[in-house]
């Protein structure tokens, strides 16, 4: 496979590669419309995360189309759960903390400029009617609240996702996070195998 390659393409994957985000990951809970889930695996690619978690209990798995999202599917990780449980025990075991994007009168509440987003961060969003769920309000180490000053006091799914991630971009860029990975080399080499093979 990598015969078949132009040196200029090769190259453009290995940097694409080294870029990936290892630690910054997102969860969607039952977003009902797959155009959402599409435009949100584009933005996540483009900024280096490669991996998406999805719980779905109240809806079915979304069929998420080639093109809307151009492709993004293809560089960007699914892991399925079913519930939250399962789905926050795996996040836990890897360190993670967990941010819902949720409003309450709690002290939980800090504001997305608040959040040091170049640590292992998991932010979750949830159902474009009902948002996250109240097992994930529960669970969740804090709820996010990206700052609102209009009449309208929500974004889209989608647009809320992008304004987390490039925040999170712009600080772990401010941090050198994309010109040195926290992959190992091994995991690196097999991740480079895998798109190539794409």
């Amino acid at each position: 496979m990598y015969t078949v390659l132009t040196e200029a393409r090769y190259n453009k994957f290995k940097k694409v590669v080294s870029q990936r985000q290892k630690h910054l990951t997102l969860v969607l809970e039952n977003i009902h419309d797959p155009h959402n889930v599409s435009a949100v695996l584009r933005t996540c690619d483009c900024a280096g995360i490669d991996k998406v978690y999805l719980i779905y209990n109240t809806n079915k798995f979304p069929k998420i189309g080639r093109v809307s999202s151009a492709s993004a599917k293809k560089w960007v990780e699914l892991v399925r759960f079913n519930n939250v449980d399962e789905c926050f025990a795996a996040l836990k075991k890897d360190k993670y903390k967990i941010y819902a994007t949720h409003i309450s009168e709690t002290k939980k509440n800090k504001s997305l400029y608040e959040i040091d987003l170049t640590k292992r961060v998991a932010i979750v969003f949830g159902n474009e009617h009902a948002g996250v769920s109240e097992d994930v309000i529960n669970k969740a180490d804090w709820n996010l609240v990206i700052p609102m000053y209009g009449l309208i006091q929500s974004l889209n799914i989608s647009v809320s996702a992008a304004v987390c991630i490039y925040e999170a971009l712009r600080q772990r860029e401010a941090k050198g996070m994309y010109k040195k990975s926290a992959y190992t080399k091994k995991e690196l080499d097999k991740k480079l195998e895998y798109y190539l093979n794409k």
